[in-house]
C-alpha cells in the first residue's frame, strides 16, 4: 500500500491523517456537548465539568496541529478524482463540504483556543505549552469575540461532519462503489478515474460561509458580554482625597492556577493628614460587586454561593488609618454579603504636594465571608483571596 496518492487512490499517510482527525474531532465535539449540559452546583460537579471541558481543550489543540499537518501534506499531493464526475451537482456540493470541513478544522479549534488563551480561570489546557498565545492579550472583549466564533463556527463543523458522514453513507449503500474503499486501509483499488480537476468554485463558496456567518452573528449580538446582572450605581463621595486613578483587584487560585479578576466601580471616601499624632485619617470605601470582571468565572462569581450579587450588590471597608513600622495601616471592618470581618490592610503612600500614590495588598480567607461553601476544600478553589489596591489621588481644594 503506497504512502502518497494517486489519482484513482488514497496513500496511508492520508488515510491516517483522514481518521486521526475525525477520531479528534468527534471525540472532542462530544465532550464539549456534553461538558455544556452538565451542573457544577457542588465541588464535585465542578470538578468533573472542568475535567470534562479540559479534555476537550486538549483535544481540540492537537486537533488542530494534526489538521494543519493534514493540509500541508494534502497541498503536495495528487486529489483522486470523484467517481461521479458528470454527476456535476453532487460533485459540487460534496467538494464544497470538504472545503468547510478544511476549514472548520483550523478555524474552530483556533477560535476556541483563542478564547481560553484570552481569559483567564476554567478547565486548563492539559499539555506542557502554558495557557498563553502570542499576540493574544488577557481581553474579555477578545474572549467573548472568539467564543462567539467558537460556538458558531462549531455548528458549521457539526453540519458539514453529518453531510460527509451521510454522502459516505450513500456511496457505500446506495451507490455500492468505492468511495469508502478508497479511504479505509488495505489493497482495496478504486477505479482509473481522470485526475481532481481543481477550481475555486468550492473554497469561495466556503468562505463566503463562513465569513456571512461571523456577519450574521455580529448583526445579532452574539460576540458582545452579557454580563449576569447589572453593577450597583454608586453615589458619588466627598472626599479630602479625591481619587483620579486607581484599580482594585483579586487574585484566587482556581485548579491550582491564578486567575486575576478586577472591579470597575468602586469610590473612596479619604481624610488623612500625616501630622495627627495618633489616627491619622480614615477611609471608606464601596465597591460593586457586579463589576468584577474574573475571566470566564464572572458570571459563577456573582451566583448565590459566592458574592451573591443580586442580594448584597456592594461590599465596603470602613477603615482608620495609622502608621505602621513600615509605612502605614487602614484597620476597620470589610463587609461582603452583609458579614463584617475585620481587616488590616498594610500599604505604601508617597505623598508629593498635593498628590499622593498609594499601593496596598492584603490576603482574606474566603470562607470567612461564607464565599464558595460548596468548595469545601482547596481543590477547585484555594481559600486564600488576595486583594491589591493601587491608587492615585489629589488634595481636594479647600
Amino acid at each position: 500500500m503506497a504512502a502518497s496518492n494517486t489519482t484513482s487512490n488514497y496513500g496511508t499517510i492520508t488515510k491516517t491523517f483522514h481518521w486521526l482527525t475525525a477520531l479528534l474531532i468527534l471525540t472532542a465535539i462530544g465532550l464539549g456537548a456534553v461538558a455544556n449540559r452538565l451542573p457544577f452546583e457542588t465541588n464535585e460537579q465542578l470538578a468533573f465539568k472542568a475535567q470534562l471541558f479540559s479534555y476537550h481543550k486538549t483535544l481540540g489543540v492537537i486537533a488542530f496541529c494534526v489538521a494543519l499537518g493534514r493540509i500541508l501534506w494534502a497541498i503536495t499531493q495528487t486529489k483522486p478524482g470523484p467517481l461521479h464526475a458528470n454527476r456535476k451537482i453532487e460533485t459540487r456540493l460534496a467538494e464544497l463540504v470538504h472545503w468547510l470541513l478544511y476549514i472548520s478544522l483550523v478555524a474552530v479549534p483556533l477560535t476556541g483556543w483563542i478564547h481560553h488563551a484570552a481569559t483567564a480561570g476554567f478547565a486548563p489546557i492539559l499539555l506542557p505549552i502554558g495557557q498563553d498565545l502570542p499576540l493574544v492579550p488577557k481581553s474579555e472583549t477578545v474572549s467573548e469575540i472568539f467564543a462567539g466564533l467558537h460556538w458558531l463556527w462549531s455548528k458549521i463543523l457539526v453540519g458539514s461532519v453529518l453531510l460527509h458522514i451521510a454522502g459516505a453513507i450513500k456511496h457505500q449503500l446506495l451507490d455500492k462503489d468505492a468511495t469508502l474503499r478508497r479511504m479505509w486501509f488495505g489493497r482495496n483499488a478504486g477505479p482509473e478515474v481522470p485526475e481532481h480537476s481543481r477550481d475555486w468554485i468550492a473554497p469561495l463558496a466556503a468562505i463566503v460561509i463562513y465569513i456571512g456567518s461571523a456577519g450574521i452573528g455580529a448583526a445579532t449580538g452574539l460576540f458582545s458580554h452579557d454580563t449576569v446582572t447589572d453593577a450597583a450605581t454608586l453615589e458619588e463621595v466627598s472626599s479630602d482625597w479625591e481619587v483620579t486613578a486607581g484599580e482594585i483587584g483579586i487574585t484566587v487560585t482556581q485548579f491550582g492556577s491564578p486567575v486575576t479578576g478586577t472591579f470597575a466601580d468602586w469610590t473612596a471616601a479619604i481624610s488623612f493628614d500625616p501630622e495627627a499624632e495618633e489616627i491619622l485619617g480614615d477611609v471608606t470605601t464601596t465597591i460593586a460587586i457586579g463589576s468584577l470582571e474574573l475571566g470566564s468565572v464572572t458570571d459563577q462569581a456573582m451566583g448565590a454561593d459566592f458574592f451573591n450579587v443580586e442580594n448584597f450588590p456592594t461590599a465596603v471597608f470602613e477603615a482608620n488609618i495609622t502608621s505602621a513600622d513600615v509605612g502605614y495601616q487602614a484597620s476597620g471592618m470589610l463587609t461582603i454579603k452583609g458579614i463584617e470581618v475585620p481587616v488590616t490592610l498594610p500599604f505604601s503612600l508617597n505623598i508629593d504636594g498635593d498628590t499622593a500614590q498609594m499601593t496596598g495588598q492584603v490576603s482574606l480567607d474566603r470562607r470567612s465571608f461564607e464565599i464558595g461553601q460548596s468548595m469545601t476544600d482547596e481543590t477547585n478553589l484555594g481559600f486564600g483571596v488576595d486583594v491589591q489596591i493601587t491608587l492615585n489621588a489629589t488634595r481636594a481644594a479647600e
